[in-house]
């Protein structure tokens, strides 16, 4: 059975009470609210647990003065051990036994599991209770392969998933395939005349997309030799994609199992990288009389212009190059396409229904979420999109708030730099399963050369790959997520520097430590009270406990910015910190009594460094 919270233990963070203890004495020293001395204590810097600026305060004596009063009218107490000037700054420094007793029992309690929390609620806060965030990431289009831009949209959108329920809030984890538009009738005419249901049945996803390269090399062709002219093949993919929005039975009959099977496959990367959905969304299953609600009301607000054959042409060419839907990307019917003037706003003129009568993807967005609303009335929605589609962001974010729609300042883009050095030197873009094969055996490679730590591992396949998942993600999450980086198989699996392999390894050695001393007998104790912490003298405990008591900060640090890499950042830190302790933070051969409070810091210790590796859709390894 699941453990209790203790009531007297909150999920307020431990260095709180120690927060309030500094503001205690600032607003009685200072005069001012509490609430105002609270907000004023920050971490300091190295040898120091918290630091005041003073003049943050905007009082009227110097600042210089009122530090020397703050100062001199401090009194130690059992958070407080003492109080510095520093010019126009105030240090203290935290009572140490109590700081680390009273963490490391506020760990140890909370790093239990409980029906809400089945890893454990300690860094978990409550700020977000009652709130619901739907947050669409990765995203990728059917019956193509999932490549390193919905790699990265993943990675991302499952942390601030976990991450805002970790902050309280309720996400729905939703997932808005490309499942629609001419290239699924591209699609469609490609498998008449090259498909194979035996293939299709062996791996759906590789035939497809083997289907629709050809087809769109027979497109090539045709369009190179009649310059200007209409192909026959884009003239049969646009009167399939027509008889798909017309609802013609046995067209959407063959495009459902193309999604299905698609679906089916995803799923399996999924699974592989410790991914889940709530909801499989798409653009099919935006409702068409939302879309022409949207198009009626887009209309009666003065937004919708008719674009000019060489308009539309233009304005397809962008439109294809900045999301790679080629569904804009028709010359028939030209002059009669609607657009979104957004050019008062340099959004250009997006195109938004084609002569033909059929939609573009842009619409299908702005219905979309107007949907979305009406289903959830959620408190936020996140978009996580990668900047080569920003403009298209901002032109449905511009388009929905020009329309008046109650939830625009709800809705939010995280964007995200591009992945270099994922593609072949033809400038194909590798399959993400390829990626993922090649980083688990590089894994296992390395883990081959240490025979005796093999002997250990029950499953060397699956180690290898959990391994190589995490080398994959920590090498995407290391970085701050705006940026660029370049895809390194080489590096990223190495045991060298801060690396996904290496972050692995220090769980795991924490984990090693509770089987070696049980063959000394020691078992650890689970009553925090019967641990005397006392014994725990050694300044790298207080340095690492500190750290360890952070944790709760860090989460909420992390939900400003939704910047993953402030999360690796912190893993990496405790990884170090334990490294640089197990010289001197010995368990095994030593007296009963210090054994016990030295496994009790590595075991908090290890509590903490697995919720950030979760946080991060890490699974922490016990052996490799």
């Amino acid at each position: 059975m699941a453990a209790q919270t203790p009531a007297s233990l909150t999920l307020d963070p431990c260095l709180d009470a120690y927060r309030s203890a500094i503001a205690s004495q600032l607003s009685l020293s200072l005069d001012i609210p509490l609430d105002a001395a609270y907000e004023g204590v920050d971490y300091g810097k190295k040898g120091i647990d918290f630091t005041v600026a003073v003049p943050r305060f905007r009082l009227k004596e110097k600042p210089a003065v009122l530090a020397d009063k703050v100062v001199s009218e401090f009194s130690p107490n059992a958070y407080l051990q003492s109080a510095t000037r520093d010019g126009i700054f105030v240090h203290y420094v935290c009572h140490t036994q109590n700081l680390i007793r009273t963490a490391l029992k506020q760990i140890y309690t909370l790093s239990k599991s409980t029906q809400s929390h089945p890893h454990g609620s300690y860094g978990c806060n409550n700020s977000g209770a009652g709130k619901q965030v739907i947050i669409e990431f990765s995203s990728p289009n059917i019956a193509k392969p999932f490549h390193a831009g919905h790699l990265r949209s993943t990675i991302i959108g499952t942390f601030l998933a976990n991450l805002f329920e970790a902050n309280g809030w309720k996400s729905i984890r939703f997932n808005y395939l490309g499942d629609w538009g001419k290239q699924y009738g591209l699609l469609a005419v490609g498998f008449q005349r090259y498909g194979s249901e035996e293939s299709l049945a062996k791996n759906p996803i590789l035939h497809l997309f083997e289907v629709y390269v050809r087809v769109n090399q027979d497109l090539e062709k045709e369009e190179a030799s009649n310059p200007g002219k209409f192909s026959p093949t884009n003239e049969e993919a646009k009167a399939l994609f027509k008889k798909m929005e017309d609802n013609d039975k046995e067209t959407l009959e063959l495009w459902k199992r193309f999604r299905d099977l698609s679906i089916v496959e995803y799923e399996k990367v999924y699974k592989r990288l410790n991914v889940r959905f709530d909801v499989y969304g798409g653009e099919s299953l935006v409702k068409s009389q939302l879309m022409m609600d949207t198009l009626e009301k887009l209309r009666n607000n003065g937004l919708l212009t008719k674009k000019t054959a060489h308009e539309s042409r233009v304005g397809a060419a962008a439109a294809e190059a900045t999301s790679g839907d080629q569904d804009a990307n028709d010359d028939d019917n030209a002059a009669d396409a609607l657009a979104l003037d957004l050019t008062q706003w340099k959004l250009g003129k997006p195109v938004v229904q084609k002569g033909d009568g059929t939609t573009i993807y842009i619409l299908r967005d702005i219905a979309g979420a107007r949907q979305r609303y009406q289903l959830y009335n959620f408190d936020k929605m996140i978009y996580v999109i990668g900047d080569q589609q920003d403009l298209h962001v901002n032109q449905f974010f511009k388009a929905l708030s020009l329309m008046g729609e109650p939830f625009t300042d709800k809705l939010e883009h995280v964007t995200f730099g591009k992945i270099h050095g994922m593609s072949t030197r033809r400038g194909q873009v590798k399959f993400l399963s390829d990626i993922l094969e090649a980083s688990k055996e590089a894994m296992l490679e390395q883990m081959k050369k240490n025979e005796e730590k093999m002997k250990d591992v029950t499953d060397p396949d699956s180690t290898s790959d959990e391994v190589g998942m995490t080398c994959v993600k920590i090498q995407d999450m290391s970085a701050k997520r705006v940026h660029a980086y370049t895809f390194d198989l080489q590096r990223m699996t190495s045991f060298e520097g801060d690396t996904g392999a290496y972050l692995q390894y220090a769980h795991v050695r924490l984990c090693s430590v509770e089987r070696k001393v049980a063959l000394d007998g020691v078992i650890p104790r689970d009553d925090p009270d019967l641990i005397d912490t006392t014994l725990l003298t050694e300044p790298k405990v207080r340095e690492l406990v500190f750290a360890l008591a952070s944790y709760p900060d860090v989460v909420k640090v992390a939900l400003k910015n939704y910047e993953p890499s402030t999360v690796v950042s912190y893993c990496f830190k405790i990884s170090h910190l334990v490294s640089s302790a197990w010289e001197t933070l010995i368990v095994r051969g030593q007296e009963a009594e210090l054994a016990q409070a030295r496994l009790y810091v590595f075991r908090c210790t290890r509590f903490v460094l697995s919720s950030a590796m979760r946080l991060l859709s890490l699974t922490p390894l016990t052996r490799m």
